[in-house]
């Protein structure tokens, strides 16, 4: 299984929806809080450079997106091929 991170912000409901998708599939993952800036956020923009929201889910090498794109991947049947690497 591919190492999943996912960089989040306090109170932000896009990640809890991610993340309750994610424990719903049985995967473990990295959560990375960037409320504050730092060096997890200087991490994640170096990864995805064009990324405004959060929260922003790599699984592996892949940059997934978001809670949107993580939800169509679901929906499209592509995200369990994903997560099994």
């Amino acid at each position: 299984m591919p190492e999943i991170d996912m960089y989040t912000k306090f109170a932000c409901p896009f990640c809890v929806r991610a993340k309750r998708l994610l424990k719903q599939k049985g995967v473990e993952f990295n959560e990375y809080d960037i409320t504050m800036g730092g060096p997890k956020r200087a991490e994640m923009l170096a990864r995805a450079p064009n990324a405004m929201t959060v929260p922003q889910i790599f699984i592996g090498d892949v940059h997934v997106g978001g809670s949107d794109d993580l939800v169509a991947l679901d929906r499209e049947g592509k995200l369990d091929a994903l997560l099994a690497g």
